[in-house]
C-alpha cells in the first residue's frame, strides 16, 4: 500500500513537472512570436515578400506529417493502457519515423534556400533591405530551434521504445510515456503557429 501510495506521488510529481516545462517553453516561444509579430508589423511589405520564397507545400505536408505523429502517440498511450505492448511499440516507431521525414523536409528545404543565398549575411540579401534579413534571421532561428526540439522528441520517443520493450512501461506505469506524448503534442503546437506565420501570412 506504502508503496502504491508513493509511485502514486511520484507519477503526480512527474506530470506537474513536465507541465511546468511545457509552460516554461510555451513563455518562451511566445516571447518569439511577440518579436515576429512586431518584426512583421515594421517590415511588412518585406516580409510579405520574403514569405513567398518559402515552399508551401512542404511547409503542409510537414503540417500533416506531425498531425499524424500526435494522433499516433496519443495511440500508443491508449494501447499501453490496453496491455498491447506490441502496438504500442509499433505506434511509437511510426511516430518516430514521422518524425525523421519531417527533419528530412526541412533539410532540404533549408538547403533549397541556401543555394539561393537566402539566408542571414548573404550577397543576395545584402542587396535587399534589412527586412528581408530580419524574416529570414526569425526563420533560420525559430524553425531550427523548432527542430532542435523535434530531434529530443525524436530522442524521448526512442527512450521509451526501449522502456516498453523491456517492460519497464506497462499498463500500470505509463507516466514517461504520457509525458513523451505530451511534450511531442508540443512540438505540434508550436508548429501549428510558425506554419501559417511564416508561410501563409501574405
Amino acid at each position: 500500500m506504502e508503496q502504491d501510495t508513493h509511485d502514486h506521488y511520484d507519477h503526480e510529481g512527474s506530470k506537474l513537472g513536465m507541465w511546468l516545462f511545457i509552460f516554461t517553453e510555451l513563455l518562451f516561444f511566445g516571447g518569439l512570436f511577440i518579436v515576429y509579430g512586431v518584426s512583421r508589423y515594421k517590415n511588412g511589405i518585406a516580409f510579405s515578400m520574403s514569405a513567398e520564397e518559402l515552399d508551401v507545400t512542404i511547409g503542409t505536408v510537414n503540417t500533416i506529417i506531425l498531425l499524424i505523429s500526435s494522433a499516433t502517440i496519443a495511440m500508443s498511450i491508449s494501447s499501453i493502457q490496453m496491455k498491447k505492448a506490441k502496438l504500442t511499440i509499433a505506434l511509437l516507431s511510426v511516430t518516430l519515423i514521422l518524425g525523421i521525414i519531417f527533419l528530412i523536409n526541412k533539410y532540404f528545404e533549408w538547403g533549397a534556400k541556401i543555394d539561393h543565398g537566402l539566408y542571414p549575411g548573404s550577397d543576395v540579401l545584402q542587396q535587399f533591405g534589412n527586412g528581408e534579413t530580419l524574416f529570414f534571421g526569425l526563420y533560420y532561428f525559430m524553425t531550427g530551434l523548432h527542430a532542435l526540439h523535434i530531434i529530443i522528441g525524436m530522442i524521448f520517443i526512442a527512450v521509451m521504445i526501449v522502456k516498453v520493450r523491456n517492460g519497464k512501461i506497462h499498463a500500470d506505469r505509463f507516466v514517461q510515456l504520457e509525458n513523451a506524448g505530451l511534450y511531442w503534442h508540443l512540438v505540434d503546437i508550436i508548429w501549428i503557429f510558425l506554419f501559417p506565420l511564416f508561410y501563409l501570412i501574405a
